[in-house]
């Protein structure tokens, strides 16, 4: 079952008022720390909210043994002096003991003493006072419990932030298929002079043109029905607010919102399949499929897996706003496929290429795949004597058959060229790949062809070229597949594939430092499991 290792969260990015709130949150967390060293309670001191005006207010955190400080004067965009030069810190990494459990309120450094400025909030939301336990009875309780108050009440008044200046309340549409801006506007009662308004309000606001089902669009309108502002999500990090401004124009900003990345784990052992593992051991789709992807140059995920093989799986997790949105990549793995061992380290390079590399700076990748489809079942293996299924001779057998639904997609075995895109008498459908001089591979009995794929087109590894079928002289739906080397048919579950390029020289030392941690909590995790596969 999957957990939380350790996690690591950056500091958010992007305008003044959502760094004025982290500040706040920072200054809050550290005068309760300093509070539990010895020192009296810090207090929190706010102002009475000016509703609808604009100003920003000074909330000013004030530690045992420190008196207050005058505030620098205001700049015109509205930063202090010292908020403008002072450069933003630098984020913490947190990372606990291999085998500890960090909560997304606990670990956390903050500086000692932090002055924040964050924005007038309607309804008093910016006022917060944290009442704070007694230490000496539950100093870890008091710590979370104040923490969390000044936090929900700091988030408040950033949401309220985000517009809150403007007439009326946000009302949510869902984007339906079919619908454009101006679907959505018509259903909120708006017209084409809006549409026309909000997507010229510059900046990126043009983006609203291109709206997908299922999106929401957040609008902002008066009691008497005009629109004084929109906001739509672009991405996991970027959000578009345009806004009616008091020259009765709009304009246009994107908020950002930084993503936290925790790192959890798990792992499991094969009953069945290795998908059914993978979802038992709380993996999703995409990370099980990434995990086959990972080793599957090595291991033959149709044929090769035996009940009692295992993993062990490091992954990310993105979180926004303490919301969990996905899983991200596969940082570390292990498999054990009939007592034979594999790992693989994902390592970045300075150029930003990403890719899996053994614990010996071997590249996971070969030059070829060994299963050009997923989750399949071998029907038919590669025989120089089989008896044929249709004519009822012994006719040899020059590849390996991998039944699967219809429609199931085939993969590019390699890089290569097209060199074969049609009707091969009873292969039925065909396609056949040239991998530079000494190599091809075919597929046949598909369904059919990628769409727009002809002969003398490049693919890459893993590219879509067709769908499993059966056509031709066929019993049923499967990939015929055959692997050639200088002409002669070779069994491609066993022949000897060659290596893809092993990481580079000048960053074998950085790939050894990356991945020592990695390999010694994957050397924990799998005495774990193997004792638990030993008790069960």
């Amino acid at each position: 079952m999957a957990r939380s290792v350790f996690s690591e969260r950056p500091p958010r990015r992007g305008r003044l008022r959502r760094g004025a709130l982290v500040l706040g949150i920072a200054a809050a967390a550290g005068g309760i720390g300093l509070f539990l060293a010895g020192g009296n309670a810090p207090e929190a001191n706010a102002p009475t909210p000016v509703a609808d005006s604009g100003q920003r207010q000074e909330v000013t955190l004030t530690l045992p043994g420190q008196s207050p400080r005058e505030a620098p004067a205001p700049r015109r965009d509205g930063a202090s002096e010292a908020e403008a030069d002072t450069p933003a810190p630098a984020p913490t990494r947190l990372t606990p003991a291999p085998d500890a459990q960090t909560t997304p309120d606990e670990g956390r450094l903050v500086p000692a003493a932090v002055r924040a400025s964050v924005p007038a909030a309607e309804d008093g939301a910016a006022s917060a006072e944290a009442d704070v336990a007694s230490p000496a009875n539950h100093p870890g309780e008091a710590v979370r419990a104040a923490a969390e108050q000044v936090e929900e009440a700091l988030l408040a008044a950033a949401e309220q932030a985000a517009g809150s200046d403007l007439p009326g309340e946000w009302q949510a549409l869902e984007v339906r298929s079919g619908d454009n801006l101006a679907a959505v506007f018509k259903r909120a009662g708006l017209g084409p002079r809006d549409v026309h308004e909000v997507v010229n309000a510059g900046g990126r606001a043009g983006e609203l043109v291109r709206l997908f089902p299922g999106d929401t669009v957040e609008l902002r309108l008066d009691e008497a029905g005009t629109l004084h502002g929109v906001r739509y999500e672009l991405n996991e990090t970027e959000t578009l607010l345009v806004t009616r401004s008091a020259e009765d124009e709009f304009t246009s900003e994107v908020q950002t919102r930084a993503l936290e990345r925790r790192v959890a784990e798990a792992h499991g052992s094969i009953d069945s399949s290795l998908y059914m593992a993978g979802l038992n051991a709380g993996l999703d789709d995409r990370l099980i499929m990434e995990l086959a992807g990972i080793f599957g140059w090595d291991v033959d995920f149709a044929l090769d897996l035996r009940k009692g093989d295992s993993f062990v799986v490091i992954y990310e997790e993105l979180y926004r706003d303490g919301e969990k949105l996905r899983n991200g990549n596969i940082l570390a793995a292990e498999f054990i496929n009939r007592g034979e061992r594999y790992r693989a380290i994902r390592f970045t390079e300075p150029d930003g290429d990403s890719d899996y590399y053994a614990p010996d700076g071997r590249s996971m990748r070969k030059a070829f795949l060994r299963t050009p489809v997923n989750f399949a079942r071998v029907s038919s293996n590669f025989n120089p004597s089989r008896l044929h299924p249709i004519h009822g001779t012994r006719r040899p057998h020059l590849g390996t058959d991998y039944a699967a639904p219809p429609g199931t997609p085939i993969k590019a075995a390699g890089d290569g060229k097209i060199i074969h895109r049609g009707r091969k008498g009873g292969y039925g459908h065909t396609v056949i790949i040239q991998h530079g001089t000494r190599y091809t591979t075919l597929y046949a009995h598909m369904r059919g062809y990628r769409q727009g794929l002809s002969v003398g087109d490049r693919v890459q590894q893993g590219d879509v070229i067709g769908y499993v079928g059966s056509t031709g002289l066929s019993t049923g739906p499967h990939l015929h597949y055959e692997f050639r080397v200088d002409g002669t048919h070779r069994n491609p579950r066993t022949v000897d594939l060659p290596e893809a390029t092993p990481i580079a020289a000048e960053y074998r030392d950085e790939f050894e430092t990356h991945s020592r941690d990695y390999i010694a909590r994957l050397d924990t995790l799998s005495r774990t499991l193997l004792a638990q596969i030993e008790t069960d």
